[in-house]
């Protein structure tokens, strides 16, 4: 189908591009933050057990697993405030422009010793060139390995965003960040998380209109530019929840 963003541009929703990660109970799983692999499992109660397989009349099955450590989510401010932020209550719309980017991220020294971590720079960022309607920025990191699909991430230090980068961000007033990495602050920083406090400033000045997607993978085939960004997140009442980030191609009407 067909929708029309004005006289001369559309979208085809026939042809939706995929950029999240599906969650899965096999060590194919993509997780981090040292959670062992999702759980399904049929429920077992009074004689009674959810899989058909095993005889029951329907497949019935719990599932545990962790929004921010077991594949593609979004998430709120309310990750780093004492008071619990719903992802379900900041979500008010689901649909914008966004535009998609490939950078490798650069080897910088980790405050002042020998360590080298992969950061996205401010300096690459501001090299970019970003459209006054686009709300949502798509960070891919090059390589895009096929790994990152079913990588476990603990102890790996990945790639991540050096807090200076906010001053893009607030120029641009971006509102949604999507990253293929399992986050936007260094995997070990003693807590400290710059980037998420910076992003949606806390603690002084909230922002509740900003969310960041973690563990997103975009293919090859999907080129860099602007798209229509289709943001679906699961109701959680939580800070955080699994979602599926869906892009379209903004296509050209025919003159004539």
């Amino acid at each position: 189908m067909k929708l029309f963003l004005s006289s001369e541009q559309y979208i085809d929703t026939n042809h939706p591009l995929d950029i999240s990660l599906p969650l899965s109970n096999t060590s194919e799983n993509p997780r981090a933050w040292y959670v062992d692999i999702p759980e399904f499992e049929p429920v077992r109660a009074n004689g009674y057990i959810g899989s058909i397989k095993e005889g029951g009349s329907v497949n019935f099955r719990n599932i545990f697993f962790n929004p921010h450590g077991h594949g593609t989510h979004t998430e709120c401010l309310g990750h780093i405030t004492e008071e619990i932020y719903s992802i379900n209550d900041t979500m008010k719309t689901f649909m914008c422009v966004a535009q998609l980017v490939s950078i490798t991220p650069k080897k910088k020294l980790f405050m002042e010793n020998d360590e080298q971590d992969d950061m996205v720079t401010i300096d690459q960022l501001k090299s970019l060139e970003i459209a006054s309607n686009v709300e949502a920025l798509i960070l891919r990191t090059m390589p895009n390995e096929e790994s990152k699909k079913h990588k476990n991430y603990s102890s790996t230090n990945p790639p991540y965003l050096d807090v200076k980068c906010i001053e893009f961000f607030n120029k641009h007033k971006i509102k949604h960040l999507l990253v293929d990495t399992p986050s936007v602050d260094r995997e070990s920083d003693g807590g400290e998380l710059a980037f998420h406090h910076a992003f949606w400033g806390v603690p002084d000045n909230l922002n509740f209109d900003r969310t960041i997607t973690e563990l997103i993978f975009v293919e090859d085939e999907i080129v860099d530019g602007t798209y229509i960004l289709d943001l679906q997140v699961a109701p959680f009442e939580n800070d955080a929840a699994p979602s599926r980030p869906v892009l379209y191609k903004i296509l050209e009407t025919k003159k004539g």
